[in-house]
């Protein structure tokens, strides 16, 4: 009977480790989190650049937008040509969009094309709004090094006669120095600021240009 009892406790035990080690297979990965900015942002980049000429006109600022699959703060990778993927345990802190829109704000006020830059909404009275959407925001891996690919497009509108003044669409590739997210947003950041050191030149040239048809269209009705 003692035998018995024994060989019984013994296998308990057994069951017991052997459960232990099962639950312990099933911890998931921990997740990582990630912004666009850090010590190479736009302020510091705007700092550093030639200034643009002040121009006098204050610019509205929308709050981007993105394309379908670019809304959530999902890192998005590409394997295969047309066929996206999510990192499973990568994401950003917030949406590629909200992350973007200080940056834009400081670029563009730091610029010193303006002598006002203010975020939508407001009650501000501004003599040109500028609407940005990401169409593309997303590391490929299909070749080495993988690269990150950023793509947004800017309106810039006059906003007493909502004239399009200029449109375009930015496109930029930098090289990942490492075939994972790490990397990949390290090119992200990289990307963000070469797109928002041509978005802020457009913008100082539009201003320019309304400035000049302002300017004739006044000559004509004299």
């Amino acid at each position: 009977m003692n035998r018995v009892l024994r060989l019984a406790a013994a296998g308990v035990s057994l069951s017991l480790v052997c459960g232990c080690g099962i639950l312990d297979t099933k911890v998931s990965p921990s997740q990582h989190q990630y912004s666009l900015g850090g010590p190479n942002n736009p302020v510091t980049l705007a700092a550093t650049r030639p200034r643009a000429p002040a121009t006098g006109m204050t610019l509205i600022v929308s709050p981007p937008h993105a394309a379908a699959g670019f809304d959530s703060p999902r890192m998005m990778y590409v394997r295969q040509e047309g066929k996206l993927e999510y990192f499973a345990y990568n994401e950003w802190i917030d949406t590629p969009a909200r992350m973007l829109s200080p940056l834009i704000i400081a670029a563009l006020q730091g610029s010193g094309a303006f002598r006002a830059v203010v975020e939508r909404p407001t009650t501000a009275a501004g003599d040109l709004r500028l609407d940005t959407e990401i169409l593309r925001l997303q590391q490929e891996f299909l070749s080495k090094p993988s690269q990150v690919r950023f793509t947004l497009r800017a309106y810039i509108v006059e906003s007493s006669t909502r004239r399009v003044v200029a449109t375009r669409d930015f496109e930029t590739t930098v090289s990942a120095d490492s075939e994972n997210p790490q990397g990949g947003v390290l090119a992200a950041n990289r990307a963000v600021q070469a797109i928002l050191a041509q978005l802020t030149d457009i913008c100082a040239q539009a201003a320019g240009t309304a400035i000049a048809v302002t300017a004739a269209d006044s000559k004509t009705a004299r």
